[in-house]
């Protein structure tokens, strides 16, 4: 039996872990290690911005046009410990919260539209925000980083929706993984980024997430000390 059966639970595992849990390669020399107390703190207060300022809850669905990076992660948890559900495909009825990293992907369909400025020590949006839109890193900073709001989903709630199915808590949150520093092109389908950096976490490992305008040399990987790989 999986002992890991929720987002809260592992949040609760992360929360006192000072090692690093996360590592961000980006374009133009960007690296950024957060431990998993860090990754805590930003997951409570982006919880807590959904549920204080998007009314998210338990039954809102949370669009998200982001590939993989350290804060499209970190919104992913967030929705799921505010009670949401994640829906990755851009088909279908239009998501209560839209999150994304381009203008261009906010239709104006959803209740609330965030803007998330993928830069590693960008502060606001870089630019003009469209009316109607939150600004997610200038916002962000100012929510409590321990969130007390109802717990997340149970472990048979549906946590995403994507192009080709969706997936429950129990179905992301398999088997630990043995320890481990996994490396993960960003490049890999949302899917298989979650199942594989929970089963990380849940083992007590790191996941090196790297952009796809990254190479992959053996400093970076010695460095890191990655033991497994995508």
């Amino acid at each position: 039996m999986n002992p890991t059966a929720t987002i809260t639970d592992l949040l609760a595992r992360l929360r006192p872990d000072s090692s690093p849990c996360l590592v961000w390669y980006g374009p133009e020399g960007e690296r950024v290690e957060l431990s998993g107390h860090v990754v805590d703190n930003w997951v409570a207060k982006t919880a807590n911005l959904l549920a204080e300022e998007l009314d998210a809850g338990e039954g809102t669905s949370v669009g998200l046009r982001m590939a993989p990076h350290w804060r499209s992660l970190v919104w992913v948890l967030a929705a799921w410990q505010a009670g949401a559900t994640v829906r990755l495909d851009p088909t279908g009825p239009a998501p209560d919260v839209l999150v994304a990293a381009d203008p261009d992907q906010l239709t104006g369909d959803s209740t609330h539209q965030v803007l998330v400025a993928p830069g590693a020590l960008q502060l606001r949006w870089p630019g003009d925000v469209p009316d109607g839109t939150l600004d997610y890193a200038a916002e962000v900073r100012s929510y409590a980083d321990i969130y007390l709001g109802v717990d997340s989903l149970a472990a048979d709630g549906r946590a995403l929706e994507y192009d080709g199915g969706d997936l429950t808590f129990a179905e992301l949150l398999g088997q630990p993984s043995p320890a481990r520093n996994l490396l993960v092109p960003a490049q890999t389908a949302w899917p298989e980024v979650l199942r594989e950096s929970l089963a990380t976490w849940q083992g007590g490992g790191t996941v090196v997430l790297v952009h796809a305008d990254v190479e992959v040399t053996e400093r970076l990987l010695d460095s890191e000390r990655v033991s497994d790989r995508l």
